[in-house]
């Protein structure tokens, strides 16, 4: 019995993570079809479909489901999707910035509204915290794939505004401007980032306590399970040791 129901554990969880990426996936495939549509269907002419399809091959999405998403944007039967942007408050005042890709925008305002106020939190009006962080490019790049001291030149060299490195990644900073340029100069010399994305930057950090950092994160995890919603950023700190505890 106990092998029994241990293999009923393993397919329940595969089950589980099975529906997590095909989330991910429809998700991606939006973006990708979202991108094609607003600028050209070729990802070296087009800076967001580029940025959507290393997405995409990061997490290992088939090539064809990719080349069908970009596609679909040409085609007849291609959805119309806006792009929405909602600001809010979660738990000890920390500021949320939510996007999302929606082609019913009161029911995903609705939803989005109900998770802030499920963990006591308060959804605000646009503009409301944007203030409060700084609209950025980011390029990723594995350690591996340069020292410090060759990403920071190369980056410099390539237009970039900021390189913070670690033990695992690269990360570089770049306006909304130069984000294309600086990703492709910076490709030719160590080949496909990780990412390559618009993001919002906070100018702060708010450091929360273990209670107030599971209420966000909570919060967070409510707000990108939903199949609107694209990205979330938030201005908050958590500790060690809540990281350590909710598994890194």
């Amino acid at each position: 019995m106990a092998g029994h129901s241990q293999f009923k554990n393993i397919m329940h969880k595969k089950g589980k993570q099975d529906a997590i990426r095909s989330k991910l996936f429809s998700k991606l495939a939006r973006e990708i079809t979202v991108a094609a549509k607003l600028g050209l269907p070729d990802p070296a002419m087009n800076a967001r479909l580029r940025a959507a399809v290393i997405a995409a091959r990061v997490e290992n999405m088939p090539k064809d489901n990719i080349e069908r998403a970009i596609k679909k944007a040409s085609g007849a039967d291609a959805e119309n999707y806006d792009e929405v942007r909602y600001e809010g408050y979660a738990t000890g005042g920390v500021a949320v910035i939510v996007e999302a890709l929606t082609d019913n925008r009161n029911r995903t305002a609705g939803e989005v509204r109900s998770y802030f106020t499920k963990v006591g939190g308060s959804l605000a009006e646009t503009g409301a915290v944007s203030f409060m962080f700084d609209h950025v490019g980011l390029i990723e790049f594995p350690a591996k794939a340069a020292s410090e001291e060759a990403m920071l030149e190369a980056a410099i060299e390539a237009g970039a505004d900021d390189v913070q490195s670690n033990e695992e990644t690269h990360q570089i900073i770049t306006s909304l401007e130069s984000l294309r340029d600086v990703a492709q100069a910076l490709e030719s010399k160590f080949g496909e980032p990780t990412k390559a994305s618009l993001i919002w930057k906070p100018q702060t950090t708010i450091s929360v306590d273990d209670e107030a950092g599971e209420k966000i994160l909570r919060l967070i995890g409510l707000l990108e399970d939903n199949d609107d919603v694209q990205n979330v950023f938030a201005n908050y700190e958590i500790s060690d040791a809540l990281v350590a505890k909710l598994g890194g």
